[in-house]
């Protein structure tokens, strides 16, 4: 059951000017190992971050830090200290290799996700014949630094330290492959951060409609400030090959649904495409396909690798 907050109720506290800080370390999908899928999120007024999917920390950290973002120019420094607890939204590498390779130099922290995502790290990542046991659980010796906190969807946590809380959705991706979309809740603030996505009319899934269901309010509210969701492939690629993720008009067939069920209000909520896929002019056309194919005049923005966004 999710909690009151989740259906836009008022807690009666104030809303900061700054409702979120984010600050992408990663903002690609597939090849490019430097600028993969990891975004830190805290609440305006604080500076310990949650990490949403991890496939590059150090690189980012390191760019950031050369942008005087962290008040440390040394990424292991930054991430031992600023970075609070991992949320990964599935298990494929590229949304979790930059914690497995950094796990040496990191502080003892909480590693969030469904089951199904916590089980792959306990029995394919953090072992002895992979890595090592950086985990709290699984193959001797266990060395703890990390503990595995198993996310029940549709419940919301209180995230220790961050004035953060997360509630977790269940997404297809290649079907039965479950991946997660994170709704951020800072007092009466949202940010929705969605892993792979697969579409529902392709995956033969509800996934995303009953998510739309539960953010409609937070949009018709102007509490819901940003939206973070995957394009990956150009409209050329066939729906069959697409294995779990959205195109520019799988994309807007989507939010088409959502700005419905929203009264049509969506444009006040910031849209971030991520995780394009690296090849020769694929940004380019994707770009122009999704301005092509927004026909409801929605904000959209593309994060950039260690680049702050303040979300009002």
């Amino acid at each position: 059951m999710v909690v009151a907050h989740v259906a836009g109720q008022s807690n009666n506290a104030s809303i900061s000017s700054n409702s979120f800080k984010v600050i992408p370390l990663g903002v690609k999908g597939g090849l490019d190992e430097s600028n993969l899928s990891a975004y830190l999120v805290a609440a305006s007024e604080n500076n310990q971050f949650i990490c949403l999917d991890a496939g590059t920390i150090y690189k980012g950290l390191e760019l950031a830090a050369q942008k005087k973002i962290f008040k440390s120019s040394n990424p292991s420094i930054i991430q031992q200290n600023n970075i609070n607890s991992y949320f990964i939204s599935h298990a494929h590498l590229d949304h979790t290799a930059g914690l497995i390779m950094n796990s040496p130099n990191d502080k003892a922290k909480n590693l969030y996700g469904l089951a199904s995502v916590l089980d792959v790290f306990k029995k394919n990542y953090f072992t002895w014949s992979a890595w090592a046991n950086f985990g709290n659980e699984g193959e001797a010796p266990i060395l703890k630094k990390y503990s595995y906190q198993t996310l029940i969807p549709k419940v919301e946590i209180p995230i220790d330290k961050t004035g953060l809380f997360v509630t977790p959705f269940v997404l297809s991706h290649v079907n039965p492959y479950e991946s997660t979309a994170f709704l951020v809740r800072n007092q009466d603030a949202y940010l929705l951060y969605l892993g792979d996505t697969g579409p529902d009319r392709v995956e033969q899934s509800t996934q995303l409609a009953q998510l739309w269901q539960t953010i409609a309010p937070l949009v018709i509210k102007n509490q819901l400030k940003a939206i973070f969701i995957e394009v990956s492939f150009d409209n050329s690629v066939s729906e069959k090959a697409l294995f779990g993720h959205l195109t520019p008009n799988l994309l807007m067939e989507e939010m088409v649904k959502l700005n419905q069920l929203a009264n049509g209000q969506l444009k006040n909520t910031h849209l971030y495409v991520t995780h394009i896929k690296p090849c020769d002019d694929c940004e380019t056309k994707i770009k122009a396909e999704i301005q092509a194919a927004n026909q409801i005049g929605l904000k959209i923005f593309y994060p950039t690798q260690a680049t702050l966004i303040e979300l009002k």
